[in-house]
């Protein structure tokens, strides 16, 4: 259910000391190939940690032949220094497993801002690489945690091929993508342009419409990785697809994980005038703090719902909108729906339909509420 369910791939995951408290905080992931194609998406920030500055430029030549992460420390607004750090790693890598270095991506998750203890993280590369092995997949994802209170792992089967992965992320969940590092694998035969545009698809509709806190990461990395050893190459949409749910999984695992959240919240916008024109309404409506307070008091407060349809640039008419909370229709026509009291908020999932009455596109987006467990554990994260 991990990394290691497709053929060709061995992973470890380890204590090195990086983080004080001891728990695992070193992940490996190795391409046994034949194949060692790659794609990799990576954050929007315009501030990008040095691991991803290095993956970026590892994955112009379109080949990974492994991947090292860690937790407890981000490697990110560490200067010069920190990119010599990020250097050091894929070399270390690569002299333990005999690789190149410009093959080898490296991922980090933890604090911004502070230097990563190399003379631990060094030394836990080669322990991790003798700890290798096709059952490391659970390892390595509890690894790569930081806030997460459970590691997250994913796997779909094609006929005669898999696609699987894991996932870190639950703080600081907004677009582009959301606070994560994800590595899926896959033993299809797939080239460096067919990873990319499936990947690419995936991540749009799935973890780049994660919206949790509208906070967006230094370090979001998100890999596929393809050995090839399954022998088969699917028609490239069904790959896709698998690709798609792969990542759809993850996506829902990030959320219902999130920090301090007490509500998984979907919002679909429909009969939009333009795709583009529901993400941004959906994105409105996660991103409205009085929103999120009033679903965490289980208020179905439709108001604060038109008012974030509101802000938006989205092709609409105010008297034309309807909105709908766990499928009761409270506001209809911009105005007094159905009596809002029949809108039952006791589960932990609640569901937003806006319709905009405008066209036929559509657009989920999932986001979380607001609660005094988030502010709490953010403000106390950093001791």
């Amino acid at each position: 259910m991990s990394v290691t369910a497709a053929k060709g791939f061995a992973a470890a995951g380890i204590a090195a000391g990086i983080k004080e408290s001891g728990s695992p905080d070193l992940a490996l992931v190795v391409n046994r190939g034949p194949r060692l194609t790659a794609a990799g998406v990576f954050t929007a920030n315009r501030v990008k940690a040095a691991p991803v500055v290095w993956s970026q430029q590892v994955l112009e030549g379109g080949r990974v032949s492994a991947v090292v992460l860690n937790s407890g420390g981000a490697n990110a607004c560490t200067g010069p220094d920190g990119f010599r750090d990020t250097r050091a790693t894929a070399e270390k890598a690569a002299e333990a497993l005999g690789h190149s270095a410009g093959e080898i991506a490296v991922a980090s998750t933890g604090l911004i801002g502070v230097r990563l203890p190399m003379d631990r993280l060094l030394p836990g590369i080669g322990i991790a690489v003798g700890e290798l092995s096709e059952l490391g997949g659970e390892k390595a994802a509890i690894a790569i945690k930081t806030t997460d209170t459970v590691h997250k792992t994913a796997v779909v089967q094609g006929e005669g091929w898999t696609v699987g992965g894991m996932a870190k992320g639950a703080g600081m969940l907004a677009p582009g993508l959301a606070t994560m590092l994800v590595v899926l694998t896959t033993d299809a035969d797939v080239d460096a342009a067919g990873l990319d545009a499936a990947l690419r698809a995936a991540t749009r509709k799935t973890f780049d419409r994660v919206d949790s806190d509208g906070c967006m990461s230094t370090n979001d990395t998100v890999l596929l990785l393809a050995s090839g050893a399954a022998e088969v190459t699917p028609a490239q949409d069904v790959f896709a697809e698998a690709v798609r749910a792969v990542c759809d999984d993850l996506a829902r695992q990030l959320i219902g994980d999130a920090e301090g959240a007490s509500k998984d919240i979907r919002i679909e916008v429909i009969n939009a005038a333009t795709e583009d024109d529901a993400v941004e309404v959906g994105r409105s409506i996660a991103r409205n703090n009085l929103l999120k307070c009033a679903l965490h008091g289980e208020d179905p407060n439709w108001g604060r719902v038109l008012s974030a349809i509101g802000t938006t640039s989205a092709a609409f008419d105010p008297d034309k909108l309807n909105v709908a909370i766990n499928d009761v229709w409270v506001c209809r026509n911009g105005s007094v729906g159905d009596d809002r009291d029949l809108v039952d908020m006791r589960y932990r999932e609640v569901r937003i339909t806006a319709d905009l009455a405008e066209g036929g596109e559509s657009a989920v987006i999932w986001a979380n509420d607001l609660t005094a467990d988030y502010v709490h554990e953010n403000s106390a994260y950093s001791s």
